[in-house]
Formats: structure tokens, C-alpha cells, sequence
């Protein structure tokens, strides 16, 4: 009899994020295959006995080919196993869960889908700036940085986006400069302010704070190597009022983890 796969959200990173649902299925499980970027401190917690998968896709490194993933859950399932497909965030947003979710229909293979909680919302939450604010911000886009480093990625209306009040790059650490440019040659203002947000939700976040202008010219130095995640937009501001009231470092108010191995460049 064939068994199950749970597409779940593991949230932005801090474990203490994770759905009571995703718990209860993670504690349930016989298989997880999870994705590179799930927090160790989240992977601890999956009791032992459970077969564990590591499938982690990285932009310009090591990854696992999409179909060998699938072909994975596709045969657990056959296989008999109640499958937890851990993935960070939310599996429908830049998770490629669609996707996953397509094959195993095809498969004939039984799946349900466990939201999470979208980085794009918790990274800046947790950086102190909120994505929409009376008066500042009415609307909000997500994009993906990716899009500009992959050859035939898809086409984005830079222009359409520029427009939006808060504009969310996930995956922009590095084409954060030229995602900065497409962003002014589509209208928006070079003072425009812009949060660059590094593992947003852990005890490693930090945060830089600069322009638009400078981000198209100067990009973020050694952090792309780390998560990386952009807001565009005058919310930021907010942010930065906020950030003396424990929503973590400010990179440009001299955190001491500027001698972390990132370059600051505001």
C-alpha cells in the first residue's frame, strides 16, 4: 500500500516558527527529506529512527537535480513511507512545491500541502520592519534575485515591480547589484532605503541598511555568500527606529558583527 508526502513548511529558520501541524507530521514521519537551508537546530528535534534526506539545492553551487528529488518522494511513497518533504519557508513560495506537487499527482502518489511561514514576511518582521504600514506602504511584491543569475530564467517587468510600495528579493545576495539597478532603470528613486537582511530569524541575523543608488553600485560585499534577502522600500525606515528595541543587529551601528567576516557597506 503506498504511502503519504506531507509538502511542509519549515518557516523562515527559527524552529520555534514551525506549525503545530508541520510538528505533529515531523514527529509522525518515517522519512524526511528536507531542504539545505532547514536550521540544524530544527533537524535535531527529529527523533531518531527516522530516515533523513538531505536534498539541498544552493545557486551557483552543489544541487540536487529537481527530478532525482522526486523520484526520491515518488519511491518512499511507493515504498510505504509517510514522507515529510521539509521545506524552508513556505513550500509554495520560491519552494518549488508546485511543482512537486504536479509529479506526484502524475505519480499517482497521495501528497497534502502544510503552509509555513514565508520568509518574506518573518525576515523583515523580524528585522523590525513591516512589509505594509498605514500611510507608507499599501502593497507588497515578492521577487526572486535568482531570476537575474539563471540563463532563460523567467522575465520580470522591473518596471511593474519598481512601483509596488515594498518590494521583498528573496535569494538576492548575489544580484543584489543588479537587481538595485533594474529597480532604479524601472523608475524607482536612488534614495529609496534598502534592508539587507542575513539569516533572517536565527541567532546569526543582522541586518544592513543603505540606498538604492549605492546598492546598485557597490552590491553586498562578502555577505552574499550568507541568505540573503532584500527590502525596498520606505517601511525600512521603520525598521531602523526599531532596531534598538531587540529585533537584532544593525550592521551599520557597529555590531560586532561587522569583524564576522562581512563587509559593510553602508
Amino acid at each position: 500500500m503506498s504511502g503519504v508526502v506531507h509538502l511542509v513548511g519549515a518557516g523562515p529558520g527559527d524552529p520555534e516558527l514551525l506549525t503545530v501541524h508541520a510538528r505533529r507530521l515531523l514527529d509522525a514521519a518515517d522519512a524526511v527529506v528536507h531542504d539545505r537551508l532547514i536550521a540544524p537546530a530544527l533537524l535535531a528535534t527529529i527523533r531518531p529512527g527516522i530516515r533523513r534526506f538531505a536534498v539541498g539545492k544552493e545557486g551557483g553551487g552543489p544541487s540536487t537535480r529537481q527530478g532525482d528529488i522526486t523520484d526520491l518522494l515518488i519511491r518512499l511513497a511507493r515504498g510505504g513511507a509517510d514522507v515529510v518533504r521539509l521545506k524552508g519557508g513556505d513550500p509554495f513560495v520560491f519552494g518549488r512545491g508546485g511543482e512537486e506537487a504536479i509529479a506526484l499527482l502524475a505519480a499517482g502518489i497521495a501528497f497534502d500541502v502544510v503552509p509555513g511561514v514565508s520568509a518574506g514576511i518573518a525576515g523583515p518582521a523580524a528585522a523590525g520592519i513591516p512589509v505594509t504600514h498605514r500611510g507608507i506602504a499599501r502593497s507588497v511584491v515578492f521577487v526572486t534575485g535568482e531570476t537575474d543569475t539563471t540563463a532563460g530564467g523567467e522575465a520580470v517587468d522591473w518596471t511593474a515591480i519598481a512601483a509596488i510600495d515594498t518590494v521583498v528579493i528573496f535569494m538576492a545576495g548575489r544580484s543584489a547589484a543588479s537587481v538595485g539597478g533594474r529597480l532604479i532603470d524601472g523608475g524607482r528613486d536612488e534614495s529609496t532605503p534598502v534592508a539587507v537582511i542575513v539569516d533572517a530569524t536565527l541567532p546569526s541575523q543582522a541586518v544592513l541598511r543603505l540606498d538604492l543608488g549605492r546598492l546598485s553600485r557597490e552590491g553586498v560585499g562578502r555577505i552574499a555568500s550568507r541568505p540573503t534577502m532584500l527590502v525596498v522600500g520606505d517601511v525600512v525606515g521603520l525598521g531602523a527606529e526599531l532596531a534598538g528595541l531587540g529585533f537584532g543587529p544593525d550592521l551599520d551601528r557597529g555590531s560586532e558583527r561587522v569583524d564576522d567576516g562581512l563587509t559593510v557597506v553602508a
